[in-house]
């Protein structure tokens, strides 16, 4: 039971204590539409709280004193009468408490209640110093902090409650006579986290949303195609499908269609649709736009090395990954340029008034987005790469503030976040195919995995392939150009494709290397290194260690 509508007078007859009345709620009823409440950071933890302009004084429930371990700092006698008048006493007082509210910290005075499913009951002497109004009618609390700051809270879905009873208390209810009924529960981890359970991201969940809300904003950056001189419209019959590949399309279309990401096109552009099946099995709707980006002038914005992006991580020990959802929906293109986006179906001609996936100047587009919103926190405590960020913090106390400005920056951009493909308060996360540790970088064992059961290689095309993939983690493997350097030589047009004893012996040893690879720790640079060099007539080689 959640109690609310608390009534405490204040007043001091003598040695009468202070009288008050309480009403008990459910859950159901304090999450009626007539109730503001949601789920903050008190002491640093997070907290259920009911905003209850009836109650005279702030009320915690004696659980979730437990819970911050804290001890009283005074103590008064109250009487809280119940709605079956009946009298409760409370009195011990816990001042100064931290109330965190839209990166605001709210302090207040909470008396010990035994309240059951909400932790805390902010009540007037809370609201009356910080001057809060309820909306009702919008789920909505506005309130002014430090320095006259205005806070605005908009309440969301609460958190969900089961209660239980003891071994004993049930034998009780039993000796009573009471109708019992007893079920087996198992429960069961969906894989989905729960964003009311995550300390600071359950302040924003406006950022995680099931779907993008509608079409993105008109931003400073848009995507925009230019195309080589002469270059004449571009369009191709569409390709053939499978029954299945059909109504697959139908149905995509229609989404899209729904969300307004394409409308119907008359351009003389038309690039042909195919599917890819995804690791799940679904499949994926491309566009062919092969010959478009062909005719495209390549905008030379630079893509951030990885290697780069990981040498800001010195020092970190807690880390969170958020993963942009459908990054690149998020992006407008310039209107004079949708008309080239458009692609031929059996169902119709459309175009894209959102940047879709398989345009050559897509990433580097979307980069330039990423930096510019988050340039203040770049290399100081946010990495990004397109749409995946890596916020990272040397301090959980660090870290609530960092992860904080960067889901308000995400809120205030109008850009939304996949929770399931994000990780939050780790000291290990998986970031762009490596493991990131407060110890240092590593190799990925999952994106191993496709290096290890890597059939040799039966043409050049292939070999690159695996060179290009092993390529990635060649950090990790000392005298990587020279163990490769027979499957190099594979690649060369002027030598003839032969897999031979030594491509074999190079393939196998650079599986082996990269399934042994080590921990790269992350030198600070503020001792120097010592550089160690070689060269010969094979080739040349450098390493940098720190002091």
């Amino acid at each position: 039971m959640a109690m609310a509508g608390t009534m405490a007078t204040a007043g001091n007859n003598g040695n009468r204590p202070n009288q008050g009345r309480i009403m008990v709620m459910n859950q159901a009823q304090a999450n009626a539409n007539d109730v503001v409440s949601g789920t903050f950071l008190v002491n640093s933890e997070p907290a259920y709280v009911l905003f209850d302009s009836g109650a005279s004084h702030s009320f915690i429930s004696s659980s979730f004193v437990k819970k911050l371990k804290i001890e009283p700092t005074a103590r008064i006698d109250l009487n809280v009468r119940t709605a079956s008048d009946k009298f409760v006493t409370c009195g011990n007082v816990y001042s100064n408490i931290s109330i965190l509210i839209s990166e605001s910290n709210l302090p207040g005075d909470l008396i010990q209640f035994d309240l059951k499913d909400i932790d805390i009951v902010l009540g007037m002497d809370w609201l009356g110093k910080y001057k809060v109004r309820i909306l009702c009618d919008e789920q909505k609390v506005i309130l002014k902090g430090p320095n006259g700051k205005r806070i605005s809270y908009k309440a969301i879905t609460s958190k969900p409650s089961m209660r239980l009873m003891t071994m004993q208390q049930l034998r009780r209810h039993i000796r009573k006579g009471y109708e019992t009924y007893m079920c087996f529960m198992k429960e069961v981890n969906t894989g989905e986290p729960n964003i009311y359970q995550i300390a600071v991201v359950n302040e924003f969940p406006d950022v995680f949303p099931e779907e993008i809300p509608g079409m993105p904003p008109e931003r400073e950056v848009e995507f925009s195609i230019e195309l080589m001189p002469g270059t004449a419209p571009i369009s191709k019959a569409p390709y053939r499908m499978a029954p299945k590949e059909m109504q697959e399309l139908k149905e995509q279309l229609e989404e899209l269609l729904e969300k307004g990401y394409i409308r119907p096109s008359v351009s003389p552009w038309g690039a042909p649709v195919l599917f890819v099946k995804k690791k799940d099995g679904s499949l994926r709707l491309c566009i062919d736009y092969r010959e478009l980006n062909q005719a495209t002038i390549k905008n030379k914005y630079p893509l951030p090395r990885i290697d780069d992006l990981f040498d800001q991580l010195k020092g970190a020990s807690t880390f969170s990954k958020i993963d942009l959802r459908s990054g690149y929906h998020q992006v407008r293109i310039s209107e004079k340029d949708v008309p080239k986006t458009a692609f031929r179906t059996r169902y119709g001609h459309y175009e894209f008034i959102v940047m879709p996936f398989g345009l050559t100047n897509a990433p580097a587009v979307f980069m330039d987005l990423m930096n510019r919103v988050f340039r203040p926190y770049l290399d100081t405590f946010v990495v990004v790469f397109i749409d995946d960020i890596l916020v990272y913090s040397k301090t959980p106390e660090d870290h609530e503030k960092h992860l904080r400005l960067t889901l308000q920056t995400l809120r205030e951009n109008q850009l939304y976040a996949k929770l399931s493909k994000c990780d939050f308060w780790q000291d290990r996360v998986a970031f762009l195919g490596h493991i990131i540790t407060q110890e240092g970088v590593s190799v990925d064992p999952s994106k191993i995995e496709a290096v290890v059961e890597w059939r040799a290689p039966t043409s050049v095309t292939e070999v690159r392939s695996f060179l290009g993939l092993a390529g990635y983690y060649r950090r990790f493997v000392k005298d990587f150009s020279k163990i490769a350097r027979p499957l190099t030589n594979l690649t060369k047009k002027t030598t003839k494709f032969q897999w031979n004893e030594d491509c074999e012996a190079a393939f196998q040893e650079l599986k082996k290397r990269l399934t042994t690879a080590p921990v790269l720790t992350l030198p600070s640079g503020t001792e120097g290194f010592d550089i160690y060099s070689d060269a010969s007539k094979k080739g040349l080689g450098v390493c940098a260690n720190a002091k």
